[in-house]
């Protein structure tokens, strides 16, 4: 994002019973669409852990720990995840979730060891996206953040589910209105003054 409308100081700290380790793929590092490495932002109790060609050995430790980790991801063997879950679990959950592509994000539980002997949990068909940096390439496919932010709102509480979609929303918003696709008043939490808004048509720049 330009500096002018960096979302750093509206970040929250949430603190989590549940720990997330984002098995990130490490083509996704640096891409300013990634919602995953702002949801580790808002969680002080989560993880990166990276993958892919020339990334360090994904360590299976990062989610080995008291209580149950669970992988959370669509596969066909997945089941609904549940707040009783959380209640029956001898120890807080870890939430390993892949980030990537949808293909990417796919092929994390074959290709990094350990993860294809966790317990795969999907969420609910509940509520549409509204992450719009990239085009699904099916309906009801959600960023990252999305799907932990909901995955939380099971486990934890409606609280940590809005304070992560705020959030969301505003990078979104603020990123939508810099390239001229979203007018300033639809703007979650408004624009900062002096934000730079670049014409994808002109090339021109605008200030709020």
């Amino acid at each position: 994002m330009h500096r002018s409308l960096c979302v750093c100081a509206l970040v929250p700290h949430l603190q989590t019973q549940t720990r997330v380790v984002l098995v990130l793929h490490q083509l996704e590092d640096r891409k300013p669409t990634n919602t995953g490495r702002l949801a580790v932002r808002c969680l002080p109790n989560s993880a990166v852990v990276f993958r892919g060609r020339g990334a360090p050995a994904c360590p299976s430790d990062a989610w080995t720990s008291a209580g149950r980790s669970l992988l959370l991801f669509p596969h066909a063997d997945a089941r609904p995840l549940e707040a009783k879950l959380a209640r029956d679990s001898d120890g807080p959950i870890t939430l390993v979730v892949p980030d990537g592509t949808w293909r990417q994000a796919a092929r994390a539980r074959r290709r990094v060891a350990g993860l294809d002997r966790l317990a795969c949990v999907r969420l609910p068909d509940d509520g549409a996206p509204f992450y719009r940096l990239r085009r699904a390439t099916r309906p009801g496919r959600l960023s990252t953040l999305e799907a932990i932010a909901r995955a939380l709102g099971i486990l934890e509480g409606p609280q940590v589910q809005q304070a992560l979609e705020h959030i969301l929303r505003v990078m979104v918003d603020r990123t939508l209105w810099s390239n001229g696709r979203l007018p300033s008043e639809r703007v979650t939490g408004g624009i900062p003054p002096g934000a730079v808004s670049h014409d994808p048509w002109s090339g021109s720049q605008t200030l709020a």
